[in-house]
């Protein structure tokens, strides 16, 4: 599959289903506190999502040797990595838990995550979290056309390595558009003027995954979708969808409740 470039009609597609995809999290963001179970947090969001008009793209999503993904969002706490199913058990004060939605509307796809802290949480956890937010927006700012996506890589693998965390190698961003996951992918890590060159109409995510610990990561049990630190050290993860503009980038999964960037980004 190669790179699709998005002309005017799919960007306003991809604003407007990233738009509902961050709309999502905005919602659910008051419920997620001490005592609800992620497969509430679930059921709200498929009932923001049935009052949107959008669809889940995860509930029943099968790529090749997956089962059929069963919720319509995924839900890691702690030292789950990625893809964490949604259960029964309540959240406690001091987890940190990551809630990575992906609707479609009218045939596009906007997916974004976010970090929330339950209650308060350790000074630990509090800083995996806001440095993850930071190397998200540090591979960001690089984006803009003739930059190569081994330079986004390269920037928020410096910014982390650089504060004592590790980088996740099995998963990255991917190209996105009327395909949930398209050309091309988007590593975390990598060397500067590597990669395929970034051009005007390009979409793709930015979720790097940061470990507290080692970046080995291993599959949990048996259900074949949850991915966990191998050392059991907590696991964080935010995730933008970005377009590459004329002179830079656009940012296509903000609402009204979405953290503001960090003051580098605007200074």
């Amino acid at each position: 599959m190669s790179i699709t470039y998005k002309d005017a009609a799919g960007i306003e597609g991809m604003r407007v289903a990233g738009r509902l995809a961050a709309e999502v999290l905005d919602y659910l963001t008051p419920h997620i506190k001490p005592g609800i179970t992620t497969r509430e947090i679930d059921r709200l969001a498929a009932e923001c999502m049935k009052q949107q008009g959008s669809v889940s793209a995860t509930l029943g999503y099968q790529p090749a040797g997956y089962p059929p993904y069963p919720a319509s969002l995924c839900t890691s706490v702690n030292h789950v990595v990625c893809h964490g199913i949604p259960n029964d058990k309540p959240l406690k004060k001091g987890d940190i838990v990551n809630v990575d939605v992906t609707v479609i509307k009218d045939g596009w796809f906007g997916d974004t995550s976010r970090m929330f802290m339950v209650g308060e949480v350790s000074i630990a956890a509090r800083r995996l979290v806001n440095v993850t937010f930071e190397a998200m927006w540090h591979g960001i700012m690089r984006v803009k056309p003739g930059i190569h996506l081994g330079d986004i890589g390269y920037a928020i693998q410096k910014f982390a390595e650089g504060h004592g965390f590790s980088v996740v190698r099995e998963f990255c961003g991917h190209g996105i558009g009327r395909n949930f996951h398209e050309e091309p992918q988007v590593l975390h890590y990598g060397k500067p003027g590597t990669l395929d060159e970034l051009k005007p109409g390009m979409t793709f995510t930015i979720e790097p995954m940061i470990n507290a610990g080692r970046r080995d990561v291993k599959e949990f049990g048996n259900d074949g979708w949850t991915i966990v630190t191998k050392d059991h050290s907590l696991s964080a993860q935010w995730e933008h969808t970005v377009l590459v503009t004329e002179t830079g980038y656009e940012v296509m999964t903000l609402s009204p409740g979405c953290p503001p960037p960090p003051p580098f980004v605007n200074a």
